[in-house]
């Protein structure tokens, strides 16, 4: 009975913090007018994203698959970035201190931005970290990820190329 109560919980553990999972919006939804702020003060508003493939990409410094996830992210934000695709690392911690160290512990290239009251967050009712939504050039959110696994970037890799691949 113990044995069977540890698995469990060890079970519920592992799928809690690594089960990865992607939906694709049967009717995509229109991106909400959000406003971030970049590491260096300056807004980003997301209906200026239109026109742009976007990857939002919502992680915190203590979440541990973010840790696995920024690097790869940051890695396709390199990769995609000249062909139309926009990357925001929306952080969310409530202290920016944190995600400050995190940073320090993973150079990046890609754009940094704050929701630390996490009202975008709450907008698109985020259930788990990291979680991201792909957006695509008229602004619609197309496709949505909650956690992480090594098979997720190469889902964001095929959806972000499906989304560039469209008509503008």
């Amino acid at each position: 009975m113990i044995r069977r109560t540890a698995l469990i919980a060890l079970w519920s553990l592992l799928t809690a913090t690594f089960v990865a999972t992607n939906s694709i919006a049967a009717t995509p939804k229109e991106l909400p007018a959000l406003t971030f702020t970049t590491l260096d003060g300056n807004p980003i508003r997301s209906l200026d994203l239109k026109g742009r493939v976007v990857l939002l990409d919502f992680w915190a410094s203590w979440c541990v698959p973010c840790r696995k996830s920024f690097p790869e992210v940051d890695r396709l934000s390199k990769d995609f970035d000249s062909k139309g695709l926009t990357v925001i690392a929306v952080n969310v911690d409530e202290e920016r201190k944190n995600a400050d160290v995190f940073l320090t512990q993973f150079p990046h290239s890609m754009t940094v931005a704050f929701d630390s009251k996490g009202l975008a967050a709450r907008a698109f009712d985020l259930q788990g970290m990291p979680s991201s939504l792909i957006i695509d050039r008229l602004g619609r959110v197309r496709f949505t990820h909650m956690g992480y696994t090594d098979k997720t970037i190469g889902q964001f890799r095929t959806e972000v190329a499906q989304l560039l691949a469209e008509a503008k």
